[in-house]
């Protein structure tokens, strides 16, 4: 980009340009839908993983930079917290064995992370929060010290012009565990909050033509994947929602303040309002809906490049894609000279195991495929509504959340699977080419969960009370929790296997 990632002032006439940059790349964008040739390979896929780091007590350990430079190696990377990093690992298609040795590399990559986090005096954990936060780890001093996330921090909390305010009730215990249920309310001078969020991320590269009947699909299935992975029922020694993390996330990233809350004015992270026909949509409504955050600019014409004949980078446009959070985001980029599509699925959580997040992410992929090929789309039987009233009640109850289904009516994500879903992934995984043995070793640790009705937000929440009925503290008994929890991740057994307390 044209000015230093250093700057956090931007003036009036530096907003204007970054606006009209932004409508140009826009501008180069659907003119190379129209005209240009994007990457129509195999589909690739690609996964990131992000990590916690405790120390030996298992509290928060800001060892980030530590860590990263003692593992020396590009698959990982800073994140906002200092008790954070992120492992990115190289994409790899779909087809035959390629996911069981993305475990075996993901499990891999995690004992080098563990080995030298270990040097650093800590550990790593798989976590969506992690429940041995507290108030004094929650403070600006713990933002990770790359001038990018000091810059965010900066443009995020003027944007706002005051302090970000978190509020969220707890679950209702009726369906859960017969506990008062409990509200977490704070307010923070930094996007702080935002780094408690620890989450998996999938990718999967599309023609532009593919693109839209994906995104409605993954829209579609977002309720789904939370309801069957939740894993963030504590934040700050509060009981609140399965997945805590979406809530916690969408008010940590918010730059409005409750008058323009109040108006109607679109959050920054997501879900949309729509169904979308073409991949444009998304990148329009993020410009047209969205200010710039950090609104730097390039010398480069993206229209310019184009009638040269070249593939223009669209920084601009990316730039601005990347400070708005949809839980299924649109993605382009530029590899070997050809632009391509991706589709970025951010609705789980990081962890409990390799196991489990492999068997999550071979779950969404088969059933996206299916519900794509499907002579009659599932989302022309569902109202955009719909879906996303299903992702927030899968958000807040998990397993045992109520969900819409066309054809079926309202049912468990559970019951959902085992009756209609794990057919139609075993069938989407064939038709991406997935082998039998991949296909059978995944989908059956789906299977399993279903079955015991055994989510790690679940298992934390049993195993939590299990200890707290025994006397202990609800501080003593999360430390407890998670100290089995870190044990039985790295042993990488599914968590539908976990014991509770005995």
């Amino acid at each position: 980009m044209g000015q230093d990632v250093d700057r956090t002032r931007f003036s009036r006439r530096e907003r204007q340009r970054y606006r009209a940059k932004v409508q140009r790349c826009l501008e180069a964008l659907a003119t190379m839908l129209r005209e240009h040739p994007f990457a129509e390979d195999d589909p690739m896929t690609g996964i990131e993983v992000e990590l916690n780091l405790v120390d030996d007590d298992l509290s928060p350990a800001m060892t980030g930079r530590d860590v990263l430079n003692a593992i020396g190696a590009s698959e990982f990377q800073t994140e906002l917290g200092r008790w954070n990093l992120e492992l990115n690992l190289p994409p790899r298609p779909l087809p035959g064995d390629q996911w069981r040795h993305l475990e075996h590399e993901l499990l891999d990559n995690l004992a080098v992370a563990r080995a030298k986090a270990s040097d650093c005096a800590s550990q790593v954990v798989m976590i969506g929060i992690l429940p041995t936060l507290q108030t004094q780890h929650m403070v600006p001093e713990s933002l990770s010290s790359d001038r990018r996330y000091t810059v965010l921090n900066e443009q995020v909390l003027t944007a706002r012009g005051e302090p970000i305010h978190i509020e969220i009730a707890g679950d209702d215990p009726a369906n859960l565990h017969a506990v008062p249920p409990e509200t977490f309310t704070a307010d923070y001078e930094s996007i702080v909050a935002e780094a408690a969020c620890t989450s998996m991320q999938l990718h999967l590269q599309l023609s532009p033509a593919e693109f839209p009947a994906y995104w409605n699909a993954a829209q579609c299935l977002a309720g789904v994947q939370l309801g069957l992975a939740a894993n963030s029922p504590f934040l700050l020694g509060r009981r609140l929602w399965a997945e805590t993390r979406i809530p916690l996330f969408k008010q940590a990233c918010d730059v409005r303040s409750v008058e323009l809350r109040n108006q109607g004015v679109r959050p920054r992270v997501w879900f949309g309002e729509r169904w979308i026909g073409s991949v444009l949509d998304l990148f329009t409504e993020n410009a047209r809906y969205f200010p710039g955050i950090m609104p730097m600019t390039g010398n480069t014409d993206p229209m310019a490049v184009l009638r040269a004949g070249g593939v223009p980078e669209l920084d601009e446009l990316k730039l601005h894609n990347g400070t708005i959070w949809r839980w299924n985001r649109p993605v382009y980029d530029v590899a070997d000279g050809q632009p391509h599509i991706r589709l970025e699925n951010r609705v789980l959580p990081s962890g409990p195991t390799a196991v489990d997040m492999v068997a999550n992410a071979l779950f969404f992929y088969g059933l996206l495929r299916v519900l794509v090929e499907a002579d009659e789309p599932l989302w022309h039987s569902m109202s955009f509504q719909a879906a996303e009233e299903n992702f927030t009640t899968a958000a807040k109850h998990g397993m045992e959340a109520p969900l819409y289904w066309p054809g079926t009516g309202w049912i468990r994500p559970d019951e959902l699977t085992l009756r209609k879903l794990l057919p139609l992934a075993h069938e989407g995984l064939t038709r991406w080419g997935v082998s039998a043995a991949v296909r059978d070793r995944y989908l059956n640790v789906i299977e399993r969960r279903c079955v015991t009705r055994r989510t790690s937000a679940g298992w934390q929440l049993d195993t939590v009370a299990a200890l707290e009925n025994r006397g202990a503290s609800r501080e003593k008994a999360l430390l407890g929790m998670l100290e089995r929890y870190v044990a039985m991740s790295e042993a990488n057994e599914p968590v539908h296997t976990w014991k509770l307390p005995a």
